[in-house]
């Protein structure tokens, strides 16, 4: 059919009052659902690793990736010191395209979207690995990402006691607050690190700071526990010693990427590790042993960041969120660009020219 050519646009309102209205556990299933869907077409994908551009106080990346059919790419920053200054760590917005014509289908808002796609990706990984029955997960660092992190393994896991510290107990209490209406979840406050791993089947480290941080020694570690790193996600920002990752069976998402900038940057660049999908397809297992330690090594990959975005795409439509908005310039004749631009000064009536779409 024909119709005037308009970008569907999802401001930060937008998507929180559609995922609002979907419910967050809901929209965490379905974009796991999503995303994994992508990962099993892992080699339709055009990937490299996202373009970063380091400062001393963050670093702000593109996150490209393509199937052909359509292109996506995400901005994004992580500046840890944001939080001084009543500022979200990580902000982030994101376009959807088609390869057919480079028309923008789509811009959003992703940095919600990019809190529920780690969470989900977390949770999916963490299926693949841990052992069977594991009901209790430790929770280091409780800032912007524990919440997503909890709904997404209670949701998808059966995690029902979240063991949490942070070094800020205010962190630790407005996550206790947010979920303490959450049926068959319980988070427990704890005073140190060592204490929210005792006894936990999954530990999850969530920190924020740009460095070579020490958050897990091996002592710490018991056999059999799977650990989900996602804080360590740039060069120079680790989270484990060395030693935890040394025998341990360690599954990355993109490897190229994650050599340079995950926990797996301390180790040899021909360390053995496996690739996330696959796992999910069946190539390898993500555990081979009871007592095996397992570790998730999740920087954040573009893939991820598609499914997002095809999937707040679908929802948008299905839930009429958001607004259209003429992103690009689009004149009646194309080759006329100046005359469209001269009629828009003069105060008259801009065409906009019909395009075929799906």
């Amino acid at each position: 059919m024909k119709e005037t050519a308009m970008t569907r646009f999802l401001d930060a309102t937008d998507v929180a009052r559609l995922v609002g209205g979907i419910g967050v556990q809901a929209a965490i299933v379905q974009l796991a659902d999503h995303i994994r869907q992508d990962f099993l077409r892992w080699e339709s994908f055009e990937k490299s690793a996202r373009l970063a551009s380091h400062s001393p106080l963050g670093v702000i990346e593109l996150m490209p990736v393509t199937d052909g059919v359509q292109y996506a790419f995400k901005y994004v920053n992580g500046h840890p010191r944001n939080a001084q200054h009543a500022m979200p760590t990580v902000m982030a917005c994101g376009m959807l395209a088609e390869v057919e014509t480079g028309f923008p289908l789509m811009l959003a808002d992703l940095t919600l979207a990019t809190a529920l796609r780690t969470a989900a990706t977390s949770a999916l990984a963490a299926r693949a690995m841990t052992r069977h029955g594991a009901a209790t997960m430790a929770l280091i660092g409780n800032g912007a990402q524990a919440e997503f992190q909890s709904l997404a393994f209670h949701a998808l896991l059966g995690v029902s006691e979240i063991r949490a510290y942070d070094i800020d107990p205010h962190a630790t209490a407005k996550l206790v607050r947010n979920m303490a209406g959450v049926p068959g979840l319980t988070i427990v406050p704890v005073k140190s690190v060592r204490a929210a791993l005792a006894g936990a089947d999954i530990v999850s480290t969530v920190t924020a700071d740009k460095t070579r941080a020490t958050i897990l020694t091996p002592d710490m570690v018991q056999p059999g526990v799977h650990l989900n790193a996602i804080g360590g996600d740039c060069p120079g920002k680790t989270e484990l010693h060395p030693a935890i990752l040394e025998g341990a069976r360690i599954v990355v998402e993109y490897a190229p990427q994650t050599r340079l900038e995950g926990e797996i940057q301390q180790l040899p660049a021909d360390a053995p590790v496996t690739e996330l999908w696959q796992v999910l397809a069946g190539h390898a297992p993500g555990r081979a042993a009871a007592d095996e330690v397992t570790i998730f090594d999740s920087v954040g990959f573009a893939l991820e960041d598609y499914s997002a975005l095809r999937w707040l795409y679908a929802a948008s439509h299905a839930h009429h969120a958001g607004q259209h908005i003429e992103l690009v310039a689009m004149p009646p004749d194309p080759r006329n660009l100046y005359g469209w631009m001269t009629e828009a000064q003069a105060g008259g009536e801009v065409g906009v020219r019909e395009v075929a779409v799906a």
